[in-house]
């Protein structure tokens, strides 16, 4: 089963000198953070933003490509945790046939952003989740630890 999250919002972690994509659920209180690279934040962050480059970025360019084969994205999955990894799906549709394409999260959501689509979690991996150091963070967080990424 899927839950449907928003992008809550980017961190920066200092510990990691990685960003954290804070997925938080619709209609309820449970979060993901998700350890990402920083130019993935600094592409999340343009979508979120609603910036439009001069030029096309790789994400945007996956839009065009979707767009250009008269194809619709339909969804955003995450899937499963294996060793601290997060893996993802893009559910595609010509109108007839959905495939699903593997991606890391961090780009399905890059993505996804862009096309407007809903974002899920499988409900195993917020079961899933431990308690741990982490989430104590995140519970004390202020509004102006959501900084700027870029």
């Amino acid at each position: 089963m899927f839950v449907r999250m928003n992008v809550e919002g980017l961190l920066f972690d200092p510990r990691s000198s990685m960003y954290i994509l804070l997925l938080k659920e619709v209609d309820g209180t449970a979060t993901l953070p998700i350890w990402i690279g920083k130019p993935e934040a600094d592409s999340i962050a343009l979508a979120l933003g609603k910036v439009v480059t001069p030029r096309p970025l790789t994400h945007d360019l996956i839009k065009n490509l979707i767009h250009c084969l008269k194809l619709k994205a339909t969804k955003v999955v995450v899937t499963e945790i294996v060793d601290n990894t997060y893996y993802s799906l893009i559910y595609l549709t010509d109108g007839k046939n959905e495939i699903s394409v593997d991606s890391r999260p961090s780009d399905a959501i890059a993505v996804g952003l862009r096309v407007n689509v809903p974002i899920f979690v499988e409900e195993s991996i917020l079961e899933k989740r431990s308690t741990d150091e982490l989430e104590e963070w995140l519970k004390n967080l202020k509004p102006e630890d959501f900084g700027n990424v870029m």
